[in-house]
């Protein structure tokens, strides 16, 4: 896509789900005051990151139920210190907190952390980017080989990688949205 595109369907994207967006900026600015994730902002998360996806969210929330907030507290404050040059270590060790926080969780935590630098790992951004890819798709090396191509577009227009982002999802969302509402009439 173009710049104008993507600046076109992020912004459908944001007025579509203004909520969503006014809970990423509201945790978001939590975190990058606090520089620390808590159990409740992870809940949080969850909840806007599985919207509507209620098997999923309970799937969720129950391996959350006993995670250990110190914890959390401790391992996000490394991972919120870290710089951009080790994204695979930041990544890692969100992941290694284990109770439902893989690589889709890791990456909206990263992204309400630092929109300018990350983007949510989510399958409708896939299809448009990289869908030639096969094999296991939610996997730390997938996160990184999309973040990869969403810097790379964002580079190139000089915007955040969570607007690029937005705008690839937004797209492939509507376009499966359509299609699926064709093939019913």
């Amino acid at each position: 896509m173009e710049k104008s595109e993507i600046l076109k369907w992020s912004s459908k994207h944001d007025s579509e789900y203004a909520s969503g967006i006014q809970k990423e900026k509201e945790i978001g600015d939590r975190l990058r005051v606090s520089k620390e994730l808590t159990r409740a902002e992870l809940i949080e998360i969850i909840k806007w990151k599985f919207e509507g996806l209620e098997g999923r969210k309970k799937r969720e929330f129950n391996l959350v139920a006993d995670i250990n907030e110190q914890v959390v507290k401790k391992v996000s404050n490394i991972v919120f210190n870290m710089n951009t040059s080790q994204d695979r270590e930041r990544v890692k060790l969100l992941c290694r907190l284990d109770h439902g926080i893989g690589p889709a969780v890791a990456s909206t935590i990263l992204t309400f952390f630092d929109p300018k630098n990350y983007g949510v790992f989510d399958i409708h951004v896939w299809r448009e980017i990289l869908d030639k890819e096969k094999g296991s798709l939610f996997t730390v090396e997938n996160y990184l080989k999309l973040l990869s191509k969403l810097r790379e577009i964002a580079d190139r227009y000089k915007l955040e990688v969570r607007t690029v982002e937005k705008a690839y999802f937004k797209k492939n969302y509507d376009r499966n949205k359509k299609s699926a509402s064709s093939s019913i009439g």
